[in-house]
């Protein structure tokens, strides 16, 4: 079981199969719009910038679920991070990623790389996960931890 398991919808509600991300490093991150976390997206943005042509991939996958942070349309998030934050990286249906209407993507997440104390819920957006280029999740980072952050552990799995 991997990450290339799971098929996911796009921002329009196209079905989109992780196995396209196969022999890449992908660090997987529930968004939101309007977050104290916010300001992440240019972090993310520049991590993606710098290393998209070493096999590193972002994928954002929208969240309503902590704090009302993410109320508007999936088109409604793509374009407010475009605009603002200039991402380039794709961002995915709005989802859940916790309680019994989690998307199974991030159930298989939780499950992989709990939290602090074993937890596996989400604690709030931002919460990061890094995955190797064989699809086996190595990591999760909290909303506090910086994209900057992940770097060093980045370096070391990327193509040169």
């Amino acid at each position: 079981m991997s990450i290339y398991n799971f098929k996911v919808k796009t921002s329009k509600g196209e079905l989109k199969s992780l196995e396209d991300y196969k022999g890449k490093v992908v660090l997987i991150v529930n968004t939101a719009s309007k977050c104290m976390f916010t300001s992440q997206f240019k972090e993310l943005q520049d991590l993606y910038t710098q290393h998209k042509n070493s096999g590193f991939e972002i994928l954002g996958f929208p969240s309503n679920q902590f704090g009302g942070g993410e109320k508007g349309s999936n088109e409604e998030a793509q374009s407010f991070c475009q605009i603002n934050y200039g991402v380039t990286f794709p961002l995915f249906e709005k989802i859940e990623v916790n309680g019994d209407n989690a998307a199974p993507l991030y159930k298989y997440l939780k499950k992989e790389a709990s939290g602090v104390l074993g937890s596996q819920s989400i604690k709030w957006n931002f919460t990061k996960f890094l995955v190797d280029e064989n699809g086996k999740v190595l990591k999760r980072y909290g909303s506090t931890d910086k994209p900057s952050a992940i770097e060093k552990d980045l370096k070391g799995l990327l193509k040169k």
